[in-house]
């Protein structure tokens, strides 16, 4: 029979286990050490605004040519980190001067590293918007989450006595240069929706990692400033908290609209995996626009055409997915009324290529000697006619002369005749896809 004292010690076991482990008091630095440190950090004078501009052209050449590598290795140099957490432990501490300070210096910050995008944008010859890029003009719910948690784990890292690795992870995972970059990108181009998408983002991500920097010193238990004016010192704490509360209560309300719109944004994407599966007609591109008022989900078909009946059907299904209320707007039929972007058609296919190329190795046809790529899915989707095709290189004897001329002969079989557009189309792609100006094509 167990005694009240074998009861208690269980428990007092685990307590003491789990305070052992996660105790982080054990290894933590001087105080005003990391006080001075993190302050020091926070303004950027001489080498450390040399650095965050160097950082950002590297970082917008890295999106410019679509570059992970050289994005992560730009974010590695980046300071940004400083003035953000400089402004934490001022709120934290109660030192108002520190967040004037960390404030003004990530404004600067700021400023010069979209000067500096904008202007390497503005000279670049690459002026496409690659998908790096464009990841970085709307943030999503896991942006928030990404935000705090490596927030977190910095503010942690700085305040140990033995600095880690943790830091360059941190500057990574938040990815605070990228869309500073993007911003510099949409003003050289003139898209606001990219600047503002960017500059949003950019904001979400400071202010959680200022706001896991606040906790951890609350945490840590910091000695609060205290000024012998107890009015001053009043004045002071109320200027905080006006800046706090003007702070953090339009993050609630955003980080709210980034919530449901991940949720519509999933359910949409269940909904158009779960609801166009058809043999001969293909999504080739989708958008979704959420907002407070409006939910609409646009897609793009090519292959053959619905019906009427068909879409109304499909229509029936959006509750199914949580989506009352959301407007579905279907483009099909690639005729000369409707206004269709074939960069994203191009795009549509070239992703589904590549994600075949990643399970296997790049499938090809030899035929006589010569290898082609195997572009039947392609042909498949943009040019549903095409029934059987060929392509080889072949030898054109010329009967007045002994000159030889070899060329590239692509022929087709047609289930239905083409017109001449749709013929110009094909010869120009199958042109471009092979990579190759001595084409002739026979489609009949």
């Amino acid at each position: 029979m167990s005694t009240p004292e074998n009861k208690e010690e269980l428990p007092r076991a685990f307590r003491s286990f789990f305070s052992k482990r996660f105790n982080l008091q054990m290894d933590k630095a001087d105080e005003a050490e990391i006080v001075s440190s993190i302050s020091k950090n926070s303004i950027f004078v001489g080498s450390n605004l040399w650095t965050l501009i160097f950082a950002i052209i590297i970082a917008s050449i890295g999106l410019n040519v679509n570059s992970t590598a050289v994005i992560i290795g730009a974010m590695l140099i980046s300071p940004l980190m400083g003035p953000i957490m400089g402004i934490g432990l001022g709120i934290g501490t109660n030192d108002f001067g520190l967040v004037k300070t960390g404030g003004r210096n990530l404004l600067i910050a700021t400023i010069f590293s979209i000067v500096t995008s904008t202007l390497y944008f503005y000279v670049t010859p690459l002026h496409d918007a690659q998908s790096e890029l464009l990841a970085r003009t709307t943030p999503s719910i896991w942006d928030v989450f990404i935000a705090f948690a490596g927030g977190l784990a910095g503010i942690i890292a700085v305040t140990r006595t033995e600095k880690s690795n943790v830091i360059p992870g941190v500057a990574i995972a938040t990815a605070l240069m990228p869309p500073l970059c993007t911003a510099g990108y949409g003003i050289a181009n003139g898209n606001w929706l990219y600047f503002l998408g960017a500059i949003y983002l950019f904001f979400i991500n400071c202010l959680f990692i200022c706001i896991s920097t606040y906790l951890i010193i609350r945490f840590l238990r910091f000695d609060k400033k205290h000024f012998e004016d107890r009015n001053t010192e009043k004045k002071v704490s109320r200027y905080i908290l006006v800046s706090v509360l003007i702070t953090i209560l339009p993050s609630i309300y955003l980080a709210y609209g980034i919530v449901q719109k991940s949720i519509f944004e999933n359910n949409a994407q269940a909904f158009i995996n779960g609801e166009f599966n058809f043999k001969n007609t293909q999504v080739v591109s989708k958008s979704f626009r959420y907002s407070t008022k409006s939910k609409e989900i646009d897609l793009l078909l090519i292959g053959q055409e619905l019906s009427g009946e068909d879409i109304k059907k499909i229509e029936n299904h959006l509750k199914d997915y949580r989506l009352q209320g959301s407007r579905l707007r279907i483009r099909q039929g690639l005729s000369a009324r409707q206004q269709v972007d074939f960069s994203q058609i191009r795009a549509s296919i070239l992703e589904d290529v590549f994600k075949g190329q990643r399970k296997e190795k790049a499938v090809t046809v030899k035929t006589a000697g010569q290898t082609f790529p195997d572009v039947s899915a392609e042909l498949k989707v943009l040019f549903p006619k095409v029934k059987s095709y060929s392509l080889s290189n072949v030898v054109y004897l010329r009967v007045d002369s002994s000159k030889k001329d070899t060329i590239t002969l692509f022929s087709a079989s047609l289930s239905s005749k083409m017109d001449i557009a749709e013929r110009g189309r094909m010869e120009k792609w199958i042109r471009s896809r092979i990579k190759t100006d001595s084409l002739k094509v026979l489609a009949e």
